[in-house]
């Protein structure tokens, strides 16, 4: 197992982007780099043992700095959504940004994804991994208390990439913290309708048209949202037009790591497992990518990748029967989510 580091390019601010490589001894690689924690490339075998890259994003920093959907990046401080941009919390009322339709989404304007964090590595005869670190100031994006937060990004000759993410505030407040990969593991190419895909979830929260959940909570039985036993992606993404963004609500204990989902691309044979501490994963089928130019030249277009986003339920900090966002200060916010690779052969 080994870490490699190259330059990948120049911040406008004069902040130098570093791109890591991570390897282990199965042919299994990614890379990150120090803006936003973006995992640009991820390389796994498929049945035939060919390594190709697959998760969605661009060949250079300039691209990453435009205007993108989140391609490979942390979230935070708070992944998804929240109603109308505003929560109260012990009777302060915070105004946020208001950047999808009328709601707060993905931490705001300059969220994590934004970033430029500080990075640390580690090679041992087990692991191999990269610690970033960021400070978040008191009422950044107008969020109350200063947040320091660390993401370690760890890979392992089981092919799991471990994403191991703390954080500590000096004043109570709300975190939901998730990365945001977009996978084809057909090396990004075609769409991922054909792909076989499992969720342990009975319940998805009910969302309202602006993908705000309503506070009820739907089970998946006989409706599109049952993946309890596998099937293809897009056997009923119809009846969900333009496609999935819900949140299902995970089957076991909250802060158990379990297994959630699992992911077959029967064409390369390649599958992903999902394992996670959270008590939820949002679904994204890729339902607004229209003609992106990404890696290779590959043109990126709806439903040609999936997001599971491992994280708490959208709009937490205003719905008081969802588990708790909050994070008071002498607590640690910590959560573990595996993406593990594999092949079918």
């Amino acid at each position: 197992m080994d870490i490699t580091a190259k330059d990948f390019g120049t911040m406008p601010d004069g902040s130098k982007i570093v791109s890591y490589k991570l390897e282990n001894d199965n042919g299994v690689s990614f890379r990150v780099i120090n803006y936003g924690g973006i995992i640009t490339h991820l390389m796994t075998p498929d049945k035939n043992g060919h390594a190709d890259d697959v998760v969605l994003g661009f060949d250079n920093l300039q691209d990453y700095l435009g205007p993108h959907p989140y391609f490979g990046a942390i979230i935070g401080r708070y992944a998804n959504r929240i109603s109308k941009g505003s929560f109260v919390l012990d009777g302060v009322s915070y105004s946020l940004a208001v950047n999808n339709g009328p709601n707060h989404l993905h931490g705001g304007i300059v969220g994590f994804d934004k970033k430029v964090w500080l990075a640390v590595r580690n090679v041992s005869t087990e692991f191999v991994s990269v610690k970033l670190a960021c400070e978040s100031p008191d009422g950044e994006e107008s969020y109350p208390g200063t947040l320091m937060v660390e993401v370690e990004y760890l890979l392992n000759n089981q092919n799991e990439l471990v994403i191991n993410y703390t954080a500590q505030t000096d004043k109570k407040t709300h975190v939901n913290l998730t990365n945001h990969s977009y996978f084809n593991l057909n090396g990004g190419k075609g769409d991922v309708l054909g792909y076989s895909l499992q969720i342990d979830a009975d319940y998805v929260t009910e969302p309202d048209k602006d993908s705000i959940p309503t506070g009820k909570i739907l089970p998946v039985k006989d409706s599109a949202f049952d993946f309890r036993t596998p099937k293809e992606i897009g056997r009923d993404i119809a009846q969900v037009p333009p496609g999935y963004d819900h949140n299902f609500i995970l089957n076991g204990n909250p802060g158990h790591l379990r297994q959630i989902a699992r992911v077959v691309d029967p064409v390369s044979g390649r599958t992903l497992e999902v394992l996670t501490t959270e008590p939820g994963v949002q679904l994204y089928t890729a339902n607004y990518i229209d003609s992106i130019v990404g890696k290779n030249e590959l043109l990126y277009k709806k439903h040609s990748a999936f997001c599971l986003e491992t994280q708490h339920y959208p709009d937490s900090p205003n719905q008081q029967n969802f588990p708790s966002t909050v994070l008071l200060p002498g607590e640690t916010y910590m959560q573990t989510t595996i993406y593990r690779f594999g092949t079918t052969i």
